[in-house]
């Protein structure tokens, strides 16, 4: 894969994570480098990560893998989603689901990556030998999902003003973390990976 290719893979693999970091950008409601950088960093190393797990787990249990990581990353996000729609419609102090707490990021953050153990699963196929090999797209990867999820969450914090007086943010987010695991689900189910 040359460079450009990379890129496009980063953006396609980040799109989760884009569309998670508008969410909690209209959640947050303001501001917060103690909430974005760290949320940004989270997307960016898992990101890189599984598709450095996807390699290796290659060599040994690539099918097994394959078998069930659509249904983990649609389980993380189902169960967040649905909590988020639940607590939408009840007092804002009851909320769970909150971006700003570090395990909340960290679910999102392995849910929104899963998918990316199938793409170091292709690199093994496509003739990625060693590490070393594979250390520019890891970096490419993780630098754009990093990069998207910032500008995701500041998007949704110059969204989220608006959107907070027509609709219940945490609906919304809710709705669209269930819809991204179901998009996960049906992609792998119906062999469209």
């Amino acid at each position: 894969m040359d460079l450009l290719d990379i890129f496009f893979l980063a953006v396609a693999l980040a799109m989760d994570c884009f569309a998670v970091s508008i969410v909690s950008g209209v959640i947050i409601r303001r501001w917060s480098g103690r909430i974005v950088f760290p949320m940004a960093l989270l997307f960016g190393v898992f990101q890189a990560l599984m598709p450095l797990l996807g390699w290796f787990g290659m060599r040994y249990f690539s099918d097994y893998i394959r078998s069930f990581d659509h249904w983990i990353a649609f389980g993380l996000l189902a169960f967040i989603g649905v909590r988020m729609i639940k607590d939408s419609f009840g007092p804002e102090e009851n909320h769970t689901f909150n971006p700003r707490h570090l395990k909340t990021q960290l679910m999102l953050a392995v849910a929104t990556s899963i998918d990316a153990l199938a793409i170091g699963i292709s690199f093994a196929c496509i003739g990625y030998k060693t590490i070393s090999s594979l250390t520019l797209a890891l970096v490419v990867i993780g630098l754009v999902s990093m990069l998207l999820s910032v500008i995701g969450n500041i998007l949704g914090l110059s969204c989220g003003r608006s959107i907070e007086r027509k609709l219940r943010p945490e609906l919304v987010g809710g709705v669209i973390l269930v819809l991204i695991g179901l998009k996960i689900l049906i992609t792998h189910l119906s062999g469209l990976e």
